[in-house]
């Protein structure tokens, strides 16, 4: 199969696994289990092009399968736990009220399709990097890849479990959190997120024309800072925690740095 006709065959099955997933939101009405199903998504994405990248090189193919696999499983299973048994998200609920009966399609294609072909086409570093059979061993990009991607997940899984045993402790209701990764970035997750697909990118780069996959890493740190992610919740914050003022002169928004004197 060619590089294309995987890519439209990933697109093709990420496109069933949607809409089967938007079908469990009708009946459940909870659109929120897209955010529990995003990273599975990815780990769903890269088995297809493992399993249909057949002249690939295999080292840079299990490389590929195993760290997608760790964050896409690590990020889907938080997700679960936090969000199960909390009802839908905010931002689904308030849609859901907005748009009233005509929210069943709706959602179908404002929430799981979109997300879908943002899923797909993001994915394009993680098919680069399988494709190709040369070279045909791990290079220097490979390891600075696994190395960027190493960075990025610490401060992912970090700094959602610093988040989630101080959301535990029932007296730092209405507090902000400031210790940990979270003293040096008001996101360390979104931060970490960002990073390690840029590890993906390095080791798409190793192969011919990998470097092509660019907008993938850069697209998903645009959204994650300015769409989705820093923006978004950011409002939120600075509207219902008072200290959160306080806390965004004192520290970096996304890139990690020194804390500063508020």
């Amino acid at each position: 199969m060619s590089f294309f006709e995987i890519f439209a065959l990933g697109g093709l099955i990420i496109g069933v696994y949607v809409t089967l997933l938007w079908l469990v939101s009708l009946a459940i009405k909870n659109a929120s289990i897209i955010d529990i199903f995003w990273g599975l998504g990815f780990v769903l994405a890269t088995s297809v092009y493992f399993l249909s990248s057949n002249d690939g090189y295999t080292g840079r193919q299990f490389l590929v399968l195993a760290l997608v696999s760790i964050w896409g499983i690590r990020l889907s299973a938080h997700i679960g736990r936090r969000n199960i048994g909390k009802g839908e998200d905010f931002r689904y609920a308030n849609w859901r009220r907005q748009y009233a009966e005509k929210w069943w399609w709706r959602s179908y294609l404002q929430v799981f399709l979109l997300q879908g072909v943002i899923l797909w086409l993001i994915s394009t570093p993680l098919l680069a990097a399988q494709y190709h059979d040369t070279p045909d061993h791990l290079t220097i990009l490979d390891f600075l890849g696994l190395a960027v991607w190493g960075i990025g997940f610490f401060f992912e899984a970090v700094g959602d479990w610093q988040l989630m045993v101080f959301k535990a402790n029932s007296a730092n209701k209405g507090k902000v959190l400031n210790t940990g990764l979270w003293r040096y970035t008001r996101h360390p997750n979104y931060f970490g997120d960002a990073t390690l697909w840029w590890g993906y990118f390095l080791i798409a780069l190793t192969t011919p024309y990998g470097f092509l996959t660019v907008y993938a890493p850069a697209f998903m740190t645009f959204l994650l800072m300015k769409v989705s992610g820093v923006a978004m919740l950011e409002k939120t914050l600075v509207e219902t925690k008072p200290q959160y003022r306080d806390y965004v002169q004192s520290t970096n928004a996304f890139f990690p740095g020194p804390p500063r004197t508020s």
